[in-house]
């Protein structure tokens, strides 16, 4: 009681002090402990689709598909875990169908979190989208075919000539993983049918066949340029998949392929090799990779080449670059949400509060990447999630936003009301809040634009001496929207009432652009587009138009309305230059007249020139514009080129730039900020200039960010990472120059790529310029930023650097092993990934044989990458059993295989039949050569084996030892008393009887024949069994004896004798044991012999082979213990049998015989004592004992 007593302190001060510091180290809200992953699967397979979330509170997991709530039925329901299982994948048309996008969301006391998206495919096969042509070639030349087909999971392409299969690679011919056969220096043997095989997991199609006809070279071959007839196409390529180039090339002599870049960088020799004859295939595509990739055909010796290109693209998953940050914001106040994605193409941002899209209104604004919360409510307090999704996949960030209420807040300001001073100013009143208006320290003014969406709100902060306030900064003929809050120490009060308010109208700030041309040599067409709200501060109500000709003062005007965008001048001088401008106003008044615009009248000709094109210009950015262009319907002349004029205005005009007659755009660079700027088009024939087009356009002002009173100090540069293993990673970068001589302090930034929780960012300090980043994921990419600190300034982070962890080596044999017999002699071999977290796989081994190989122990070794998880066993004989297993490897060793499965390869399998077949317990056991090769399953099972029957034999023999002992203390008080009762006895017998025992003396039976397994009391000597009377059962005793033999004693002959007494039945034989000294002494010579154990060692069963593999060695020891003519023992004869049990039917010697007959098996063989004098002295000594 009293030690209870002493742990029960123990124990609480165990709670009080663990629990608080695991809730600070192990707190976290709400997390996916697993999320769904996308699946392809066959039709009516069951399928889960894994969800685990954890968080403080109890958590209720509920699964969307498509969007929408999935609703529970008997095929399709929720594990206790919160995984979702489908027992039969339906692919239905409609909403009844299980295809589709899943997501589960996670709900708990602080809010919903949303899954990433997993889609469920179900595998299937279209119909050949290209099938091979039947083609006619030259002796020598180059033949090539292709098929392609849609299919899910991507099909093994296989390919046959006369129904034979084709080898995927020989000297000759190629086989492309995208379904092109290429075969060089065709032969006439090659001439025949051709067709393609399709294979995945759904089905398997044949494509048509196609005939390859072989015409005879001509004579002597000329030496002809080569020629490109198969080059590389554009492709888009996922992350971390194959691209295949292809490149076949003819030409004579044969040409040589070879392959560069078209950025002059060298090719990745790691990841990339060439298949066949010059085609270009990438593994595990990089964004590195992604580029122009160019094919060269050169003839041997010569400068004669031909080049073929093609684009790469690498497209990969969004992966976060800034995630969301947890915030804790007061009621009333602004909450900001920063995210930001890369991927290829780009990511779309979505934002979901408690896993629902996040909505715009006035108080919630998304721009672009960012999330702004105004005047924070108290429902505001959510979960809120960043989705970054592409066409690649989807990832998901999140952060909470948590409202802290005050008590004692002030009530929300009153009566507030707005006036309009100006077009741009606006009056704000107020009266003070009804409560707690003492406490105010401070009043908010929000307002923003009344019209459109996700306009930006604007907040100023004033005393809380006055309770009015002036904006002046709006924009001219705008509704705006106003509010105020009140500010307190410990918080903020409720909004008030919102107010609308309209800013006056205002002059045009600018004239419309104008667009001139000619229909006529008699007339100019004016056009403008209608000025934007921000320029016209209110509603046009006119325009006016001026022109005169430039060589005339006179200004002529005309007004037109202002719902007007163009305007006909005519009845015009040909061939004059005219100057226009415009003007635009309001209510108010009129606006500035925009500068003078030129345009020249085309000239009176009957020639047929060009008409003037419709020109259309944009800015770009502030420094460039974009024209295009098109010439007119009426336009019937032939055009030979393009003439572009630009100049600013009140510049002098530059050279015009030619343009081809088929070009419809041009981009002019190089311009000024905040400019307008003339352009001139105009259209040219071999007869003459055409008619132009004249417009002008501004270019827009560039952003600029605002200068710093104190800069910053520039990130560290040349930032590099090296992995030292599979779970560190050394980084090391150089200190930017600048002049301080203060101490720098680093801190480096760690997170796999695509990390959905910002509060698993590892941040390290260091004022090295190094770190070893430990305690990373195996096989993880990971990305690493370093910012400086320096006079308590802080650098921007430094360019992200990308780096992996080293993968660890499988420990796990793939998963969901299936071997389909999918024709007569081939298979299908189909398996997943290992069910191992963060181990990548490099390549698939796989083993197969027949039963007959697999004794013999030759195994077919077939390998495929590790993006591949089927393969094609093909040359299979009818009539055998096929045993296959399969492993995993990658770089850094190989895993264990599976266990192997067994295939049947029927006779008279009708054509087309799959039959599957389950894992089997057949094992990889193999026999050559008379030898065993033992796998490491087995050899571990046969070592596990060995030492269990170690320690079985240990147990016994101890169990023996301590029985024996027991045995031997009964044994002599037993014997003690027949001694004093057979003295007298002993006396009588005279020398008469001893002359009768010296004749009829007998040895008895050797200790190496008892029986030691306690299972029988059957009895073997050296003759043969011995058979027990059946009458009265026997017991044996066993005396300790010394057993400790050495050589010597073992190679004599050993006799050991009792003489007996009439009426006692005594069993005789002798036995030699001829051992040489050099020979070595068997496990039987070291047990005792066999005649003494129970019935034979050659039990039934003993020697069958297991299906493992495995047998018994028990017949080939006995066989090697029992060579020689003298150790094995010769059968007795019935009557031998019927007189040989060791008992005595006297009633008194009976026991005694009992005794000496195990007292001497439990020492050593008795011999036969020849002697009279002998024998009566060794009588006299076993009766003593």
């Amino acid at each position: 009681m009293a030690p209870a007593k002493r742990k029960l302190p123990q124990r609480l001060l165990f709670f009080f002090i663990f629990l608080p510091v695991s809730g600070v180290f192990c707190f976290s809200e709400l997390f996916f402990i697993k999320e769904p992953r996308d699946v392809t699967v066959m039709r009516k397979e069951a399928v889960i689709l894994d969800c685990q979330a954890h968080g403080e509170a109890s958590v209720d997991i509920r699964w969307l598909k498509n969007g929408l709530k999935l609703v529970n039925s008997e095929r399709v329901y929720l594990l206790s875990n919160g995984s979702l299982f489908i027992s039969e994948v339906e692919s239905r048309r409609g909403d009844k169908s299980d295809e589709g996008c899943y997501q589960c969301l996670a709900q708990n006391k602080f809010g919903t979190i949303l899954s990433q998206k997993a889609h469920l495919t179900i595998a299937s096969m279209s119909s050949f989208a290209l099938q091979p042509m039947s083609i006619v070639v030259t002796e020598g030349s180059v033949a090539r075919f292709s098929c392609k087909i849609s299919a899910h999971p991507p099909p093994i392409i296989t390919w046959e000539f006369n129904r034979v299969t084709l080898p995927l690679a020989t000297e000759r011919i190629t086989v492309l993983p995208s379904g092109v056969l290429q075969i060089h220096g065709v032969k006439r043997a090659d001439a025949g049918h051709y067709r393609c095989i399709v294979t995945n997991i759904a089905s398997r199609r044949r494509s048509t066949e196609a005939t390859l006809t072989v015409t005879p070279a001509p004579g002597p071959q000329l030496p002809q340029r080569p020629r490109i007839i198969a080059g590389p196409q554009n492709i888009s390529v996922s992350l971390h998949q194959n691209a295949i180039l292809e490149c076949l090339a003819t030409g004579s002599p044969r040409p040589l392929i070879s392959w560069s870049r078209a950025d002059s960088k060298s090719i990745d020799v790691y990841n990339t090799k060439v298949l066949g004859n010059g085609n270009l295939i990438i593994t595990d595509i990089k964004p590195q990779h992604g580029g122009v990739y160019m094919c060269r055909a050169t003839t041997p010796g010569t400068r004669n080449y031909t080049l073929a290109s093609a684009n790469v693209t690498v497209l990969g998953p969004p992966s976060f670059v800034e995630w969301p940050e947890s915030l804790t914001r007061p009621r009333a106040g602004t909450a900001r949400f920063v995210c930001q994605a890369e991927g290829v193409p780009a990511a779309q941002i979505t934002w979901f509060k408690n896993g629902e899209r996040v909505q715009s209104n006035g108080r919630i604004k998304m721009y672009h990447s960012k999330l702004v919360i105004n005047q924070i409510i108290l429902e505001d307090d959510a979960i809120y999630q960043c989705q970054a999704e592409n066409e690649q996949g989807s990832v998901l960030s999140m952060a909470r936003l948590i409202v802290v209420m005050s008590e004692d807040r002030p009530s929300a300001p009153r009566y507030i009301r707005a006036d309009t001073v100006s077009s741009s100013a606006i009056l704000l009143a107020w009266e003070r809040p009804q409560y707690n208006s003492d406490k105010v320290i401070a009043y908010s003014v929000h307002y923003m634009k009344a019209e459109g969406l996700n306009n930006e709100e604007y907040q100023v902060v004033i005393g809380n001496d006055t309770t009015s306030y002036i904006i002046d900064d709006l924009e001219p003929a705008r509704n705006y929207t106003f509010y105020v809050v009140a500010y307190m120490p410990m918080g903020a009060s409720r909004m008030s009432d919102h107010i609308f308010q309209h800013t006056y109208e205002d002059v045009p700030l600018r004239a419309p652009e104008l667009s001139l041309t000619s229909r006529s040599p008699t007339d100019i067409q004016v056009s403008w587009q209608p000025l934007p709200k921000k320029l016209s501060r209110g509603q046009v109500s006119a325009y006016r138009l001026s022109y005169r000709t430039s060589s005339e003062a006179a200004v002529s005007q005309i007004e037109l309305p202002g719902e007007k965008t163009q305007h006909l001048f005519e009845n015009l001088h040909p061939d004059t230059i005219y100057l226009l401008r415009i003007a635009a106003a309001t209510n108010i008044g009129w606006g500035e007249q925009s500068a003078w615009t030129s345009h020249r009248t085309p000239k009176a000709s009957n020639a047929r020139v060009p008409l003037a094109p419709e020109l259309h210009l944009e800015p770009l950015n502030c420094t460039t514009i974009s024209a295009r262009w098109q010439l007119t319907a009426r336009n019937s002349a032939s055009v030979k080129g393009y003439k572009l004029f630009y100049h600013e205005e009140s510049q002098p005009e530059n050279a015009p730039v030619q343009l081809h007659p088929s070009a419809n755009k041009h981009i002019i660079e190089g311009l000024d900020p905040r400019k307008k700027y003339h352009v001139k088009l105009l259209a040219y024939n071999v007869v003459g200039e055409g008619y132009q087009a004249d417009q002008t356009i501004s270019t827009p002002g560039c952003v600029s960010v605002r200068d710093r009173l104190v800069p910053p100090p520039p990130p560290p540069h040349n930032v590099h990472a090296r992995t030292n293993s599979s779970t560190a990673v050394f980084l090391h970068w150089g200190r930017p120059a600048f002049s301080s001589n203060n101490p720098v302090n680093y801190t480096v930034r760690c997170n796999p790529v695509g990390l959905q929780n910002a509060s698993l960012v590892l941040y390290l300090q260091t004022s090295e310029q190094s770190l070893m980043v430990q305690d990373l994921e195996p096989n993880t990419k990971y990305e690493f930023a370093i910012r400086l600190h320096i006079d308590q300034l802080s650098s921007p982070w430094s360019p992200v650097v990308y780096h992996n962890t080293y993968p660890k080596a499988p420990t796990r044999p793939p998963s969901s092993i299936k071997v389909n017999l999918i024709d007569e002699d081939t298979a299908l071999v189909s398996w997943k990934v290992p069910d191992e977290p963060s181990v990548a796989v490099t390549h698939y081994t796989i083993l197969y044989a027949s039963r007959s190989a697999w004794i013999a122990g030759k195994w077919q070794v077939l390998q495929r990458e590790g993006s591949i998880t089927m393969a094609l066993l093909e040359h299979l004989k009818p009539g055998q059993v096929y045993l296959v297993k399969v492993s995993a490897s990658n770089d850094m060793g190989d895993g264990p295989f599976s266990h192997t499965l067994e295939l049947t390869v029927k006779a008279d399998l009708p054509t087309g039949k799959n039959i599957r077949l389950s894992s089997g317990s057949t094992q990889s056991t193999g026999f050559s050569d008379g030898f065993y090769h033992l796998d490491q399953k087995s050899m571990t099972g046969i070592s596990v084996g060995v030492c269990i029957a170690l320690i079985c034999i240990v147990i016994c023999a101890f169990i023996m030892i301590c029985r024996g002992k027991n045995s031997k203390l009964s044994a002599i008080k037993t014997q003690r008393e027949e001694e004093s009762r057979s003295t007298t006895a002993a006396g009588q017998l005279g020398s008469e009887a001893q002359v009768e025992n010296a004749d009829v003396n007998m040895p008895m039976i050797s200790r190496h024949f008892i029986d030691a397994k306690g299972g029988t009391n059957l009895i073997i000597n050296a003759n043969g069994p011995v058979h027990p009377s059946p009458q009265k059962k026997r017991k044996w005793f066993f005396f300790g004896g010394d057993v400790k033999k050495s050589n010597k004693t073992i190679q004599n002959t050993r006799h050991d004798a009792v003489s007996y007494q009439p009426s006692t039945t005594v069993l005789i034989y002798e036995e030699e044991l001829s051992i040489s000294p050099n020979q070595p002494i068997t496990l039987q010579a070291l047990l005792g012999h066999p005649g003494c154990t129970e019935g034979s060692s050659n039990s039934e069963g003993s020697h069958e082979t297991g299906d493992s593999g495995h047998y018994s060695h028990n017949e080939t020891e006995l066989t090697n213990l029992s060579s020689g003519p003298s150790s094995r023992p010769h059968s007795l004869t019935g009557e031998d049998s019927r007189d040989s049990d060791c008992s005595s039917p006297a009633g008194e010697l009976n026991e005694l015989s009992e005794d000496s007959c195990t007292d001497m098996e439990a020492k050593e063989s008795v011999v036969t004592i020849s002697s009279h004098h002998e024998a009566q002295r060794r009588s006299t000594s076993a009766l003593s004992v």
